[in-house]
């Protein structure tokens, strides 16, 4: 459950001037990080749902969510200009209606039935999370002390993984519960009249959905959101000159390390029901097999409020070098065990992931000062590598479903690197803090 922040948190202030109290503000901000978490693990139990229903392979199943992330790449960049042109919060407003679009596009989707409408769909939503990430992230940033900005973000990218945790259940029991091919055995064959049936099971699920964001995005137009201060601008072009980005190692190689950390974060979530669902496994239902995947997710929110705490004694690095080591362990137990064993590792992977966005993130733009903007734009820009998890989808076809899961160990070991050597910190910037 999402938790009010506390309203005692401040920004810095002149001489003489009120206070001003953000709670409320960053409460609000929670509730959106909590349903782009959500509404992105949707996707983990509709993708097999849909795999029934149009009868995919693995690789057309992984396009699916290879298309959401796509998004992440073509919409960031035309996200920051329209930031800059109607403002912080218009622009959540904006994205939040977005997202109800394409939710609504779902229901279409649904009742035609249709793969490539479902696919359009699933870029229009993911359109408008992007412009959510792009315009939220600094936000909560910004606001507030910056003493404590980490913990702010700490806060809501947990409050982020509350959504993911969640979402399995209500896909479980509104999506693969109500069809006949999440409530049937592994390897079942659907009349056409089933699978007509099934496509329309999403219908309902995405009305709620578009229905609660459009409640959002009305209370925010309506919210007295702080104004960001002069922090947020970008440096003067000629200053800027002075300066680059590429001279930053964090930086060049965090961005690669976002890139690759997807790949195995999402490859892992949307192949989770597939893998689970086999005979040798566990052999259950879909249905099952998505209930599960709640300790998966509710693993990277406990994982992100232990992180948190230990990150207050112990350097980043190290903690996200130690993650990455027992992330690489499980992975490589779930490929060469099989039944309960198998089942339990992967899920396992969850607590050792849950740190590593947040922290590859917050190494990544350490030390970029005024760059930090321009940092974090390219961070997110790498959000798009969970876009490649068709290549996985590729390897599972080829070689079997759990040997391609060879391919998330080996982006743990490149998170390794990156805690061991790729975040250390070249060409220090001072630090920007709002007026």
């Amino acid at each position: 459950m999402a938790t009010p922040i506390s309203s005692s948190v401040t920004g810095a202030v002149a001489p003489g001037e009120a206070r001003t109290s953000y709670g409320p503000a960053l409460t609000l901000l929670a509730s959106l990080f909590f349903m782009w978490g959500f509404i992105t693990v949707i996707n983990n139990t509709l993708l097999p749902h849909l795999r029934s229903v149009f009868d995919l392979n693995y690789t057309q199943t992984t396009l699916i969510e290879s298309v959401w992330f796509i998004a992440y790449f073509v919409a960031s960049i035309p996200a920051a200009k329209l930031i800059e042109r109607i403002g912080y919060q218009m622009s959540l407003v904006v994205g939040l209606l977005i997202m109800a679009a394409g939710a609504l596009g779902m229901v279409l989707a649904a009742s035609l039935p249709s793969y490539g409408v479902t696919l359009v769909m699933l870029f229009v939503i993911a359109s408008g999370i992007t412009l959510l990430q792009v315009a939220a992230n600094p936000y909560v940033a910004v606001i507030g002390s910056p003493e404590t900005a980490s913990s702010r973000l700490n806060l809501v990218q947990a409050l982020n993984s509350a959504g993911t945790m969640l979402a399995p259940l209500f896909g479980a029991y509104l999506i693969l519960g109500r069809s006949k091919g999440g409530t049937s055995q592994a390897g079942t064959v659907l009349t056409q009249a089933e699978r007509l049936a099934d496509a329309q099971s999403v219908i309902l699920p995405y009305v709620l959905v578009a229905i609660v964001l459009v409640i959002l995005a009305a209370v925010i137009a309506r919210f007295p959101l702080p104004a960001m201060g002069a922090a947020t601008k970008r440096m003067a072009k000629q200053e800027r000159k002075q300066h680059s980005l590429w001279k930053h190692r964090n930086l060049v190689f965090g961005v690669p390390a976002i890139f690759i950390y997807l790949i195995a974060e999402i490859g892992v979530a949307n192949l989770f029901v597939n893998f689970v669902s086999q005979p040798e496994i566990a052999n259950l239902t879909a249905e099952q097999a998505g209930r599960y995947l709640t300790f998966l997710w509710g693993g990277m929110m406990i994982g992100r409020f232990a992180g948190s705490a230990i990150m207050q004694k112990i350097a980043a690095e190290t903690v996200l070098a130690v993650f990455s080591i027992g992330a690489f362990i499980v992975m490589l137990v779930t490929v060469f065990t099989t039944g309960p064993v198998a089942m339990w590792s992967l899920i396992l992977v969850g607590l050792f992931h849950s740190i590593m966005f947040p922290t590859i993130f917050t190494l990544g733009i350490k030390g970029l000062g005024p760059l930090t903007e321009e940092g974090s734009g390219l961070l997110i820009m790498a959000i798009a590598g969970g876009a490649l998890v068709v290549v996985q989808g590729k390897l599972a076809d080829m070689f079997g479903l759990q040997w391609s899961f060879l391919l998330t160990a080996a982006c743990e070991l490149y998170v390794l690197f990156y805690a061991l050597w790729g975040s250390r910190i070249t060409e220090a910037l001072p630090e920007q803090h709002p007026e």
